[in-house]
């Protein structure tokens, strides 16, 4: 078992934080798997917006760039996680988090404990299944959303978040949507609720290649939902949950400060890709990866090679985004002047203190949280992983 180094916490800049965000993100008639909500109409699933409740941190509307003061300043915020995949924080000051193979949700306290608020039943972790994102919906009551394997396929499903911080607890759970392939590889996973108030959920072609250009298969796409799981009635396929097609396994997707949709996306052998999402676009996989000179499909905005990135959790900071890189174990800090162009820092590559990032969030007080991925069996466990870090963010000029 590998050692890692420890760095030492240099103190944030309080002043910034009211600058940055504070919280989460983010044709024809098919024949589809089961959705729960029969309605097709996303009016009237509309998110509640009453305040009681756990509701995810807001975001503040700032369009300002920012930047990782310090790569060197990183702080501990809670250790010993078990292969955990997603965070998700709410305004009470707790989080919760998702760990893959026990199928457990837990709460990050805001003094730093951490307790379990259930297991989820019926999750099967295989390989890169389990239980993976997680998305919280405000309102009275307040629902966790949750992306699942189980024995039989990938779904989301979603539950009553009861009690309050550091006793929070799990309602009935309900399906919101079942009949995702599902494979040993390839999951997809990540949950969010856009600017739109829609659910948005990525998921992977699960080793079935032919899935992703197949409009009848919710493999390999971005799907677009109510929040009870209905089809919304402007999404760019009538009747189908489908807002993009053509994806291999995309684990990332956040909403810049302009309102733009971006995904991160696994790649085979070639490119690993982020891609400004376009409702009904088609990126290609597997009739290409990466940048091509097909008209029929939309190129990445930015590809790295597959040792480079194998890129996860995506958020967005104003105008800036930050990727979480898994097989390069290291972030990257890319700065959106707009959906055509972007330019990325590469930040902690080759610090050994992190290893393999699973997943980044906007942190409390203007900073930013890491989640490393170390124990998730493909990693070099040190001193206290799996770890939520923290690094402190400040405004670019």
């Amino acid at each position: 078992m590998t050692t890692r180094r420890r760095t030492t916490a240099l103190a944030a800049a309080a002043a910034v934080g009211a600058l940055l965000f504070a919280g989460c993100t983010g044709q024809a008639s098919s024949t589809l798997p089961s959705i729960s909500d029969a309605s097709t109409s996303a009016d009237a699933a509309a998110p509640s917006t009453a305040s009681a409740g756990p509701s995810p941190v807001s975001a503040t509307t700032s369009t300002a760039g920012v930047t990782i003061a310090d790569d060197s300043a990183t702080t501990d915020v809670a250790t010993g996680l078990e292969s955990p995949w997603s965070v998700v924080r709410l305004d009470s000051g707790s989080a919760l988090i998702s760990l893959r193979d026990s199928g457990r949700v837990v709460e990050l306290t805001a003094s730093g404990d951490l307790r379990e608020v259930a297991a989820i039943e019926g999750v099967v972790h295989e390989g890169e299944g389990g239980l993976l994102g997680l998305a919280v919906l405000g309102g009275a009551p307040s629902y966790l959303y949750a992306y699942l394997t189980t024995a039989d396929d990938n779904r989301v499903v979603r539950a009553p978040i009861t009690g309050s911080a550091g006793s929070y607890g799990l309602g009935p759970v309900d399906d919101v949507l079942t009949g995702i392939p599902k494979a040993s590889n390839h999951d997809g996973g990540r949950l969010a609720f856009g600017p739109d108030g829609m659910l948005y959920v990525t998921t992977g072609d699960a080793s079935d290649p032919t899935a992703a250009q197949d409009p009848d298969s919710l493999g390999g796409k971005v799907l677009r939902l109510s929040p009870t799981g209905a089809v919304p009635t402007d999404n760019p396929m009538p009747g189908s949950p489908v807002y993009t097609l053509g994806h291999r396994n995309p684990q990332g997707i956040a909403w810049d400060a302009f309102g733009s949709p971006w995904a991160a996306e696994f790649g085979q052998n070639t490119y690993d890709e982020l891609n400004a999402l376009s409702p009904g676009g088609n990126y290609g996989w597997p009739e290409v990866e990466g940048r091509g000179d097909d008209g029929a499909f939309l190129n990445p905005v930015l590809q790295w090679s597959t040792d480079e990135a194998s890129p996860s959790g995506l958020t967005a900071v104003g105008s800036t985004l930050f990727l979480a890189g898994l097989g390069g174990e290291k972030l990257f800090e890319i700065q959106v002047p707009d959906s055509s162009d972007a330019t990325p820092t590469e930040r902690f590559a080759g610090d050994e203190s992190l290893g393999r990032i699973r997943d980044v969030l906007p942190g409390p007080d203007g900073t930013l949280w890491l989640l490393t991925n170390n124990t998730d069996g493909r990693g070099s466990p040190g001193d206290g992983d799996d770890r939520i870090v923290s690094v402190p963010l400040t405004r670019l000029p």
